[in-house]
């Protein structure tokens, strides 16, 4: 080995672990600079979870036990509960991308100012609280509401429906609420598409149908798929909607847990209902994961 070469290699090691010693302070700079918002998150966030936690594992005399969670998988009208939260959920996701995809599709096809003027009326329900929205649909839903009094009037029923204090009435409520949750992430992601990938397709021999399914709808599954996230994961612990539109005939997870400090005074038993539903919903989001890949599709 020549010196000049010796020298070569001698210069790249020291590259190499000056290097090394830069990544490792901006490293520690990054977690000095996100300590402060950790701490935060610990205190807001984890401890009320663990100490929300730790309660469902003692019953209502005060001893360690695991009665509460013994309870849930015993007991009949709990395990309807969970059964009626995840049918609410999924349907109100299910209708949300049924009806926010083609609305966003429908958006990118537009001019910037058109799609920007349609997207305040997205945004209008952000601007108003959700129980004014919920009894703004039991006003509409309800057997003499506007809805039932037109389709009425036009003959397109004879006697009024059943719209309201129902499952009905909760998934359109609920509907109403978590679209904008979908739209939002979805429209951000088809804005960033290269629509002339798909003209590319066409030209070179595609059907415009086959260049959306193989070239757009594949570039648009990021947002899809965290529009889904969100929506199935804030309608699990829905509680206002259900509550009115149900008319007490809906009982989801989160009402259940309301009546069971309400009226029981036991909170071992609904930080048991809640931790249940907890790794539920973190198990959905792994399934999720598994099947479609979500890490990989979040990362293009």
């Amino acid at each position: 080995m020549s010196v000049a070469e010796a020298y070569e290699g001698a210069e790249a090691l020291q590259n190499a672990s000056t290097l090394k010693s830069e990544e490792r302070r901006e490293s520690r700079t990054f977690l000095g600079l996100s300590m402060p918002a950790v701490i935060v998150i610990l205190i807001v966030v984890f401890l009320p979870v663990l100490w929300l936690s730790s309660l469902s594992f003692f019953n209502a005399a005060g001893e360690l036990s695991s009665e509460n969670y013994a309870r849930i998988f015993n007991s009949k009208l709990y395990l309807r509960t969970f059964v009626v939260t995840f049918q609410i959920s999924i349907a109100v996701t299910v209708i949300c991308v049924l009806l926010g995809y083609p609305l966003c599709y429908w958006l990118t096809r537009m001019s910037d100012r058109n799609a920007a003027i349609l997207m305040v009326f997205v945004l209008v329900p952000f601007w108003t609280s959700v129980l004014v929205r919920t009894y703004a649909w039991l006003v509409l839903l309800q057997r003499n509401g506007i809805i039932n009094e037109s389709m009425m009037s036009m003959g397109i029923i004879d006697e009024p429906l059943q719209l309201a204090h129902n499952l009905t009435g909760s998934i359109i409520g609920m509907v109403h609420i978590m679209l904008p949750f979908l739209v939002l992430p979805l429209y951000a992601t088809m804005r960033s598409v290269d629509t002339d990938l798909v003209r590319a397709a066409v030209g070179l021999g595609s059907s415009p149908r086959e260049a959306f399914w193989r070239v757009f709808f594949p570039m648009s599954l990021p947002g899809l798929f965290a529009g889904i996230v969100l929506v199935l994961i804030l309608s699990l612990g829905f509680f206002v909607t259900p509550a009115l539109l149900g008319g007490g005939r809906v009982q989801m997870l989160a009402q259940r847990i309301e009546s069971t400090i309400t009226v029981y005074s036991n909170w071992g038993a609904a930080s048991a209902l809640g931790v249940v539903l907890l790794l539920l919903a973190l198990v959905m989001i792994w399934l999720m994961n598994r099947v479609f890949g979500l890490d990989k599709l979040f990362m293009r």
